[in-house]
This record gives structure tokens, C-alpha cells and sequence, in this order.
């Protein structure tokens, strides 16, 4: 291409280097964020019955309408907040496709976005391809909460939009009410967009409520909220999701849907239009996931890792100050060759490689996987 890059910053992610390496040598991969144990039989027999039954042509655009409208029964029940799903909800092929397209649809170039560090790695690629600016914003380290104070210095006059994850990925950090107010407070007659990544809306531990921008009518009139089954239901390779945005939203990130993906895979979305209706089969994953996590936690007391707090996602971060001075990526190599155990070192997820020598576990593996894991981890 004569040496021309839409991204000349950009290569092959960590997630895929990392997890070459842990096939490479062997190694248990704690590293991507994907579930090593089986997803609910009755699903799969859902899919199977709808292709047995023939819906294995398109979907309409937005999505099959019987799903569309389960999804809004749901968040009607979750947060309180009254769909359309003719004009409100689009079915897409991910969420973090979902993140791309509501991006496409409101930026411009020159435009800014708020993004906090560490962030998921799709973010500032899909910003600055579509020729805006991201202006990045650090987590506090202790707990990798919000400042609020320096969201105030980053808003500007090309400010268009924020981008909030909450449970965050990579840190399993979790928004609060106090924090959905204080974003209200900010965003209120600025015409500031919110795009919101809430793939782990269903991992919330230890009794807190996920503080969905739908549960706020100020964010929910100007927010892209972008959702994953594949998160909830343990199925990430289906690569299926949603975006909810309000009509004059949605129809900007469907003109931008219908001419990129179209429509997304028929069987699933009419196995899952049924599916939904067992309310237990994703309000139960926060229970199962905290359970991991917990006996993550018990396991790695005997380690000389040092845990951060994790209160949603499938990830925990960890420091290493007692075993190495190692750069991040660097100890998370060797520990991928020599103990045969693939991490994801935290600065990957700041664009100018901040270290502050944290790794990203994910637990959601099986409880003999993560005995494996930890006990090679334990003995460094």
C-alpha cells in the first residue's frame, strides 16, 4: 500500500501473541478471556432445533424481532427502562463491533473521545479510524476508579463523546451510582456522547448492582449501550451482541450496520429469542463467576503475586514486586515459557505502555485449570 496505514500504530494485539505463545509451549492460558468449561446444553439444542427447523437465511437488519423484543423485556426488568425494539435495539455481530459502529456513527474528524487507561484495546483503534482524536485519561492505580477531576481538564469544545466499561476490562473494576451521577453532571447540555461497553453486565460480585447508563434516563437519551451474549452465556465464539441507543441513534448506527455486517447469524438469534426467557440462566453468572474468582483468590494466597480488587468481569490484576523487577511484558513471556502459565501484562492496555508491573488473570476456567495454574504459580 506504499507504505500507507489507516493504523501505522498498530500490530498484532497481545492477545494473540500471548496466546500463540501459550500453544507454543504448552503453557494454561489465563491469559484471553474465554471460558474453558461447557455452555448451557439447552442453548445449543435451541440453535440446533432453529437451523432443523430452516431459519438459516438473513435476519432483517436490525435483528429478529422476537429476540429484539426479549431483550427489551429484559432490560425492562432489569433496569426499569421501557424499549422500542423496532427503533431502540440492534442485534450485531459482537459487541466490540457494536463499539465500532456507534463510534463510526457520531465522529467526525477532529473530533475528541474521553478514554480511560487501561483500556479495552479496541477502543482508541476505532477512534482514531475514524480520524477523531482519543484524549486519554488514567484510573486511579490503587483501584482503578474514575477522576473525575481530570475528566473535567480532558472535556473540551471537540469533545463528542466518553467511553465508560463498566465491569471494566482488564481490571474487573466496577462503576458505582455515585460515578453514573457524577458523568450525568458532566455530560448534561454539553451534547457529549456516552458509548457504553457493557459486555460483563452479568459479573457483578459481591452484592452491587451494575449501574447500566439505562438505569439513568439523562445518560440513556445520549448513550450507544453495547452488550455480548457470548459473555453471558459462556459462548464467545458465536460472536453475537446488541447495541441499545435511542431511534435518532440507532438509525445512524444502522446506516452504518447495513452496510458492513447487514445482519447477523439467523439460528442464534431465534435460538436465543426463546432462550432468554430463563431468567436464572444469566442472572445465576455472577454467583458462578464470583465463586471462581473467589477460589482464585484462596489459591494465590500462597503466591508471592500481590491481587487487586476485582468486583466484576472474568478478570483479577496482580502485581509481581516479590518475585521479579521485570518489565510487564517481559515477565509475562517468561512466565508463559518457564512456568507454563499466559498472562496478559496491563500495559498492553495504555496506548504509550505505562508499567506498573500488573498481570491480568482470567478465572473463568474450570477448577482443574486453575489448579494447574496456580500451583506452577505458587512455586516462583
Amino acid at each position: 500500500m506504499n507504505g500507507y496505514s489507516r493504523l501505522p500504530r498498530v500490530g498484532t494485539n497481545i492477545f494473540t501473541i500471548m496466546s500463540g505463545l501459550a500453544t507454543e509451549f504448552n503453557a494454561i492460558n489465563l491469559g484471553q478471556g474465554l471460558p474453558d468449561f461447557p455452555m448451557e446444553a439447552g442453548l445449543i439444542e435451541a440453535v440446533s432445533k432453529a437451523m432443523r427447523d430452516g431459519f438459516n437465511q438473513y435476519a432483517p437488519m436490525p435483528g429478529w424481532m422476537p429476540l429484539r423484543e426479549a431483550i427489551a423485556q429484559k432490560i425492562q426488568g432489569l433496569y426499569g427502562f421501557a424499549l422500542n425494539p423496532g427503533t431502540d435495539i440492534t442485534i450485531t455481530p459482537g459487541g466490540t463491533y457494536a463499539i465500532y459502529t456507534a463510534l463510526t456513527a457520531i465522529l467526525e474528524p477532529g473530533d475528541e473521545v474521553i478514554v480511560f487507561e487501561p483500556s479495552y484495546d479496541s477502543y482508541v483503534p476505532n477512534i482514531e479510524i475514524n480520524y477523531a482524536k482519543a484524549v486519554l485519561v488514567p484510573l486511579n492505580t490503587e483501584d482503578y476508579s474514575i477522576p473525575w477531576d481530570l475528566v473535567d481538564k480532558a472535556i473540551g469544545p471537540r469533545t463528542k463523546a466518553i467511553v465508560i466499561n463498566s465491569p471494566h476490562n482488564p481490571t474487573g473494576a466496577v462503576l458505582s451510582a455515585a460515578d453514573m451521577q457524577e458523568l450525568e453532571k458532566r455530560v448534561s447540555g454539553k451534547g457529549i456522547y456516552i458509548v457504553s461497553d457493557e459486555v460483563y453486565e452479568h459479573l457483578v460480585f459481591d452484592g452491587a448492582r451494575h449501574e447500566s447508563v439505562l438505569r439513568y434516563p439523562g445518560l440513556a437519551a445520549r448513550s450507544f449501550a453495547c452488550y455480548s451474549f457470548g459473555k453471558v452465556y459462556n459462548c464467545t465464539g458465536w460472536k453475537l451482541g446488541y447495541c441499545v441507543a435511542p431511534p435518532e441513534l440507532s438509525a445512524e448506527f444502522r446506516k452504518v450496520h447495513q452496510f458492513n455486517a447487514f445482519s447477523c447469524n439467523t439460528p442464534v438469534q431465534v435460538g436465543l429469542a426463546g432462550f432468554l426467557s430463563n431468567r436464572d440462566a444469566y442472572l445465576g453468572l455472577s454467583s458462578l463467576m464470583q465463586s471462581k474468582r473467589d477460589y482464585f483468590i484462596r489459591g494465590m494466597a500462597a503466591s508471592r503475586f500481590s491481587l487487586k480488587p476485582s468486583r466484576g468481569s472474568y478478570f483479577i490484576c496482580g502485581t509481581y514486586e516479590r518475585i521479579s523487577d521485570e518489565a510487564d511484558k517481559d515477565f509475562a513471556v517468561r512466565l508463559t515459557r518457564e512456568a507454563g502459565v499466559a498472562t496478559i501484562p496491563v500495559s498492553a492496555f495504555y496506548q504509550d505502555g505505562t508499567d506498573h508491573q500488573v498481570l491480568r488473570f482470567c478465572f473463568s476456567k474450570k477448577e482443574e485449570t486453575l489448579d494447574q495454574a496456580l500451583e506452577r504459580l505458587c512455586r516462583l
